[in-house]
Formats: C-alpha cells, sequence, structure tokens
C-alpha cells in the first residue's frame, strides 16, 4: 500500500468519532441533494407531462392579417385617421407542405402535425355545445398528443365520418360511443358524424370543446381544400422551445409559438422550482465542506508533531499535501455512497406514501443515474476541495517549530 494511503487511513481510523461524524454529515446532505433533487425533478415532469400533453411544443399559424385605415390620405391633405382591426378570416398556410420539411430539417424536431383548428357547435337531441374541430392527420397528430393512451371510451378512429370528442363535451351532450353528433362549421357548413371514441386529457377546457376528426373532413367542413390553418411541432428537449420557435420564424416567416410563451406562468414556476434546488444545493454542499475542512484542520493540530517528524526525516511536502487530500476524498466517496442509497431510499419511501384515487403517487419522484452520479461527484469534488486547505497548511509546518510546540 502507498505510504500516502496507509497514513491517510490510519488518521482516519485513530480519530474514529471524528470520521463517523463527518461521514454522517457528508451521507446527510448527500441525501438531502438527491431527495430534494430526485422529488422536484419528478414534479416538474409530471406538472409538464399534464400540461404539454394537451398541446404541442410549438405551434405555427397563418400571420394575423393587418389593421386597415379608415380613411385614406393625400399628399396635399392630412387627414387623422381611425384604424380598424381587420376581421380575421379561416386561412391557409401557404406551401404547407414545404414548411413542413423545413421544419423537419430543424436539429431538435421529432415530430410534425399539420392540422385546421376551428370554431363550431355540435347538437345531439335538444343539447347543444360550442366545440373546437382539430382536423389532423391521425399518425402525425398521435406523434403530438397521443389520444390512444387517453381513451376512456371507444376507440382513436377517425376515418368514415367517425370523430373522437372530450369526457366532459360527451356528458353536456350525453353522447356515447356510437352515437351520431351534428356538427356546424363557423363557415356554415354541418355534417352528421359518428362518435368513435372519448378522451380525457385532464384539462376542463380541453375536455369539453374539442372534437377530433380528420384532416380531409375539416377541410370540407371550412371551406380549406388542401389547406392547414396550423403546424404542430413536438420538441425533444421542451425547454428549448423558444430558442427553436426563433428559429422557425426566421427560416419559414410564419409566426411560431412556443408552450413557453402561451404558458409564462408556468414556466415562471418551474423556473422558481429550479432555482429553489440549486439555492438548497448550494446552502448543503456549503455546509459538508466546512464540517470536511474543520475536522482535517483539527487533525492537522492534533497530528502536527508526527508531521514535523515526518518532514524532519525528509518526508516531501506533496507526500503530506496528499494525504489530507486522500482523507478529504474518501470522507466524500464514503459519504456519498452512504447518502445516494439513503436518499433514493427515502424518496421511494415518501412516494408510496401519498397516493390517488387512480393509484398514482401524488409526489412522484425522478431518480437516475445522472442524478446519483451528480450527487457522487459533487461530494467527492467538494471533499478534496474542503481539505485543500488543512492539506496546505499541513504541508507547510516547520519540522522543528511542530516538534518544539506539538
Amino acid at each position: 500500500m502507498p505510504f500516502e494511503w496507509f497514513l491517510a487511513l490510519r488518521y482516519l481510523r485513530d480519530a474514529k468519532g471524528q470520521t463517523a461524524l463527518i461521514l454522517g454529515g457528508v451521507a446527510v446532505g448527500v441525501s438531502v441533494i438527491v431527495f430534494l433533487s430526485a422529488l422536484i425533478s419528478g414534479l416538474q415532469s409530471s406538472l409538464i407531462e399534464k400540461t404539454l400533453g394537451a398541446q404541442p411544443h410549438i405551434t405555427l399559424h397563418v400571420p394575423r392579417e393587418a389593421p386597415r385605415p379608415l380613411v385614406e390620405a393625400t399628399p396635399q391633405l392630412a387627414i387623422a385617421r381611425q384604424i380598424e382591426e381587420t376581421p380575421q378570416r379561416l386561412r391557409s398556410i401557404d406551401q404547407w407542405p414545404t414548411v413542413i420539411s423545413a421544419v423537419e430539417q430543424i436539429p431538435g424536431v421529432i415530430a410534425t402535425s399539420p392540422s385546421i383548428v376551428g370554431a363550431g357547435f355540435a347538437v345531439r337531441s335538444g343539447a347543444k355545445s360550442p366545440i373546437v374541430v382539430q382536423g389532423v392527420d391521425g399518425e402525425r397528430f398521435l406523434a403530438i398528443i397521443d389520444l390512444r393512451k387517453r381513451m376512456v371510451a371507444g376507440r382513436f378512429e377517425l376515418e368514415g365520418g367517425s370523430v373522437v370528442i372530450g369526457a366532459k363535451l360527451a356528458a353536456d351532450l350525453g353522447a356515447a360511443v356510437g352515437d351520431k353528433l351534428r356538427i356546424t362549421s363557423s363557415e356554415g357548413v354541418d355534417d352528421v358524424v359518428a362518435v368513435a371514441g372519448v378522451f380525457r386529457l385532464g384539462n376542463e377546457g380541453v375536455d369539453g370543446t374539442w372534437l377530433v376528426t380528420s384532416l380531409r373532413h375539416a377541410q370540407s367542413l371550412f371551406g380549406l381544400a388542401g389547406g392547414v390553418t396550423t403546424i404542430q411541432l413536438k420538441l425533444a428537449d421542451v425547454f428549448a422551445a423558444e430558442r427553436i420557435s426563433q428559429e422557425v420564424q426566421t427560416r419559414t416567416g410564419i409566426p411560431a409559438d412556443s408552450w413557453m410563451k402561451i404558458n409564462a406562468e408556468l414556466l415562471a414556476g418551474l423556473s422558481a422550482q429550479s432555482s429553489s434546488k440549486n439555492m438548497i444545493q448550494f446552502f448543503v454542499i456549503l455546509a459538508v465542506a466546512l464540517g470536511i475542512a474543520s475536522v482535517l484542520i483539527v487533525s492537522v493540530v492534533q497530528k502536527s508533531r508526527e508531521i514535523g517528524i515526518l518532514r524532519a526525516v525528509g518526508t516531501p511536502q506533496g507526500r503530506i499535501l496528499r494525504v489530507f487530500l486522500i482523507q478529504g476524498g474518501l470522507l466524500g466517496v464514503g459519504g456519498s455512497v452512504i447518502g445516494c442509497a439513503f436518499g433514493a431510499l427515502l424518496a421511494k419511501l415518501f412516494e408510496s406514501l401519498a397516493r390517488d384515487a387512480s393509484g398514482a403517487p401524488k409526489f412522484p419522484v425522478q431518480i437516475d443515474a445522472p442524478l446519483l452520479v451528480f450527487a457522487s461527484v459533487l461530494a467527492t469534488g467538494v471533499g478534496l476541495l474542503a481539505a485543500t486547505i488543512p492539506a496546505r497548511r499541513a504541508a507547510r509546518l516547520d519540522p522543528a517549530t511542530a516538534i518544539r510546540n506539538g
């Protein structure tokens, strides 16, 4: 065994109480980091899934028509004018297949779905409800929002005049799978459709208004033969939505809204959670570093006579330095292993304590290898860093002074 390792282990073994105390402190610190990080990450993932599960990450839409002046001025006469907003007509995105091809080349975009979104009414017997018609390409749309997993009755079927509707809309209309509905679009076109399935996304606005049909059917309802009004995108990284939306808009010249822009309050909440997690990690690591440094400084003071003798017989400063760095690293590694195991166990136990009516955990946790590796590397690095000051102090001890005063 190398001399530095032998001496470091001996010092740790001689001060068993101090070693156990600092190992416990590091383990508690690491377990707090693992537990809180897993809890906050799990809550964020659950919140994002519930919120973005009913909407695309980026939506491209037709540009708004510009306002028009009511009175025109002449070069000889200046007239105060009133600007009136132009009524927005349902229009198609120009050359939308080319737009989709261009967008699919952007790194980070993993799915695209052309669609027609328009308003209308659904009527069954004496019940009448306003609806949002979603005309989609079935397979492409499922890559954006997987309604197959959210079906509570029937199946996802859009061909042959079939539609799927939200659970609340079905309740409002008293409709079930197999029933017929008469729908009227905002363009005045009406048709009779059959309910093939009922879905629940957990968003009352969506569940109470959405009627999903085929893209071709929606084109006939809104008089947009071969056209689409929106293009929906799904991304590999949801937090890159704003950056990618700017790139999409630059490449295509078509307005693109990201979920981060539409859900600004949600983004602020997620940012606050991340900031609180980082702040907690900082103070925990600071406490761990102070604990390791204080124990090793005490060890230097206690072992000053031995260090002085070692220096007097010719032991290089580098070896003395490495002795205390090894101690700091060992304390960090040992504490991180214990802390990761305890933190993961605590997180899973906490997750199992509270469950909702469906059996899903109310406080989901997200524990993965990167989190455990991060916590371990962080604790080990802090141990080495905290050991630097006492190690440098030990290496610089004057042999004669240390032996005389030790």
